[in-house]
């Protein structure tokens, strides 16, 4: 936060986004959210290869290479043109945020970027036997260190494309519950591969979040979806914060998000739903308050918040995610509104 400026309620979006042109999407993102607002550097699925998570964040491991196979991406001995692509299109993007960035008149003070977590990350690639690599103690280890490694040449470029702003980091973790229940599918699909213990999962977080950390990374979350929440393992492994979709929390997971609040860790709400038609600001803002309300939690504290779309942004229309994005900076000035009494 500047010094000097009251801390306000924010919005900003998941990183997916629908269309193929970076420069249109980043121009958008932007536009709508100026400060207080977080903008951020999106991620567009529809160019295909290298463009999806996996190959996105993939395209970051240091000595380690992946090549996409009939079943996915695929850690290889060498390198090959679709991790070529994968860099190749990152690379873009980041030259195309600095010059739309260094136009600007008053350029945002923070810009988020996403990468896929070490556990989702080795969900989402296979060995050389086909077999995914979060079957393999070893491979797990490895992906996460290469990670780790990778995440500070991404910073340095991206610090250099917004020269001043402060970068916010969502690291992913889409698959988290299964991993850690043991229910994700063998490369067969006749079983499940074993759990991954609890302890082996907080190590290889802290260890990516201590390389975003020493990067410059101001703000480190980990965006999981509701369904058991790993809520204060996440805390435990020394994130700044965790982003969740509010729909479907427990009141057990409030009250989680409660103590975080008051450990002034940061929270970021997923509290709009993407479907048209959307709903209105007051019943978004109310959706939020009701449960702070109930928890004990004092009105000024939303300030803190950041408020998110429940879902990724890819499968809309331009116009539409345009519109998402409004909405949630209308429903960030409504818990102001709540938070000044």
């Amino acid at each position: 936060m500047v010094e000097g400026r009251r801390q306000r309620a924010s919005a900003t979006g998941l990183g997916s986004w629908p269309g193929r042109d970076p420069a249109e999407a980043i121009r958008t993102i932007r536009g709508e959210l100026g400060d207080p607002h977080v903008p951020f550097l999106p991620e567009l699925p529809d160019r295909g290869v290298g463009s999806d998570p996996v190959g996105r964040t993939g395209s970051l491991l240091v000595e380690l290479a992946i090549d996409v196979q009939p079943h996915g991406w695929r850690l290889v001995d060498r390198p090959g043109k679709d991790l070529q692509r994968a860099r190749s299109l990152l690379s873009s993007d980041v030259n195309v945020l600095a010059d739309i960035a260094g136009a600007e008149e008053a350029p945002a003070g923070e810009l988020k970027i996403q990468l896929l977590g070490p556990m989702s990350l080795a969900a989402g690639l296979y060995l050389h036997n086909g077999e995914r690599a979060l079957l393999d103690y070893g491979a797990r280890r490895d992906i996460a260190a290469s990670l780790a490694a990778g995440v500070s040449e991404h910073l340095a470029r991206v610090r250099a494309a917004v020269p001043g702003a402060d970068i916010v980091v969502q690291m992913d973790e889409p698959d988290i519950a299964a991993v850690m229940a043991g229910t994700i599918s063998t490369a067969s699909g006749y079983r499940t591969l074993r759990s991954v213990p609890r302890e082996e999962v907080t190590s290889a977080w802290r260890l990516v979040l201590e390389a975003l950390k020493e990067a410059g990374s101001v703000e480190t979350v980990i965006a999981v979806p509701e369904i058991e929440a790993p809520i204060e393992r996440i805390l435990a492994a020394g994130a700044d914060g965790v982003a969740v979709p509010l729909k479907a929390l427990t009141t057990r997971q409030w009250e989680q998000l409660a103590a975080a609040v008051e450990a002034g860790k940061s929270v970021w709400a997923g509290a709009l739903p993407v479907e048209a038609p959307l709903p209105r600001t007051a019943v978004v803002v109310d959706n939020i308050w009701r449960p702070w309300r109930q928890l004990g939690l004092p009105a000024a504290a939303l300030s803190s918040l950041r408020v998110t779309p429940a879902a990724g942004l890819a499968a809309l229309a331009p116009s539409e995610a345009k519109a998402v994005l409004t909405k949630l900076t209308h429903v960030a000035d409504g818990l102001d509104q709540l938070a000044q009494g």
